[in-house]
């Protein structure tokens, strides 16, 4: 089974692509996957398409932890060949996410953590659409629920969840804040719905205050993380909140809580899909707005750059360098 390995944690190049059938390397690291076997709880899927995410870097880096061997990605889109409760007929095209190992042929996929794919949907927006769109949805219809007159601070905001997050903020009605690093970025962010776009720089913050009248924002979604963080402390509010979603400039440095309070008594979080889709229907509740969004046209999911699954390592330095806009995808057969 052909299939991105990680034997250890690090960089790109730690993304090693392996095919059962191939010979063992000079190393004699043993690299042969075998297909997986499901739980009760799970189905075999063909995967057609991953989905490329900051998640997977942080599992390759080790900032996440998991055991190693293992085959990273969580997302993707393919069709079922084996549901051992026999519920799923062999055959069904879904798309998932929070399923470890979709940088592979096969996966096992849980079954209350996939969807079915309408026809009219397209194989790489369906692969892409649900991690970071489930994400979108909790950060601004959970974390703070925006509404009319609300106003939004979103980093990386012509990146996947940033181009969803603007548009489902703009959907709702609150002034959206978005933040890019290039020209190219800004037509995209205008183009989902950003009411303003900036470039990042040291004045930042100050810059997002003199255009919301002077006053902080409500929110502040970040996932850039330690390039942008004190920043977005700034740029918040009294009393406003702070989401810490992502790091993609490298983890925050820990702070004193006592500057929560010399910044107005803002609210910090540092929330996850986990925990954003841990109730009970919650998951299918958010899975099953962005799918609807996403099949009537209300979001557009902007598939930016789709590589073979050998080539998941350039993948992963175009998503880390930030020069990749929307989602990025692996084409895996």
């Amino acid at each position: 089974m052909r299939a991105i390995y990680i034997t250890h944690t690090g960089g790109p190049d730690v993304l090693t692509h392996t095919d059962i059938d191939a010979p063992t390397p000079k190393d004699n690291t043993h690299t042969d996957i075998d297909a997986p076997t499901p739980k009760d709880n799970e189905v075999v899927v063909q995967v057609d398409i991953a989905g490329v995410n900051f998640i997977d870097v942080y599992f390759r880096e080790g900032i996440y932890h998991s055991p190693t061997p293992f085959v990273p990605g969580f997302e993707g889109t393919g069709r079922v060949i084996y549901d051992p409760q026999g519920e799923i007929a062999e055959g069904t095209v879904v798309a998932w996410c929070d399923a470890f190992g979709s940088y592979a042929e096969q996966v096992c996929v849980p079954r209350d953590r996939m969807v079915a794919v309408p026809e009219s949907l397209e194989p790489h927006v369906a692969a892409s659409m649900l991690l970071q769109g489930i994400t979108a949805h909790y950060l601004t219809h959970g974390v703070y629920d925006l509404s009319e007159g609300d106003s939004c601070l979103i980093t990386a905001g012509a990146g996947g969840v940033g181009l969803l997050a603007t548009q489902m903020a703009a959907s709702a009605g609150a002034t959206v804040y978005s933040v890019v690093s290039s020209e190219e970025k800004v037509a995209l962010a205008y183009e989902a719905g950003a009411t303003e776009v900036f470039f990042y720089s040291d004045n930042l913050a100050e810059d997002v205050r003199r255009r919301n009248g002077g006053v902080g924002v409500d929110v502040v979604y970040d996932g850039v993380g330690k390039a942008t963080f004190n920043e977005s402390l700034e740029a918040v509010r009294p009393r406003g909140t702070v989401c810490l979603f992502g790091a993609a400039s490298g983890p925050v440095d820990p702070i004193d809580p006592q500057v929560l309070n010399t910044h107005g008594s803002i609210f910090l979080t540092r929330p996850s899909i986990g925990a954003w889709t841990a109730r009970e229907g919650e998951f299918a509740m958010r899975a099953q707005a962005v799918t609807r969004a996403v099949t009537s046209g209300e979001l557009n999911v902007r598939v930016g750059a789709v590589y073979p699954l050998a080539d998941a390592a350039a993948a992963h330095r175009d998503l880390e360098a930030r020069v990749t806009t929307g989602s990025v995808v692996l084409q895996v057969s």
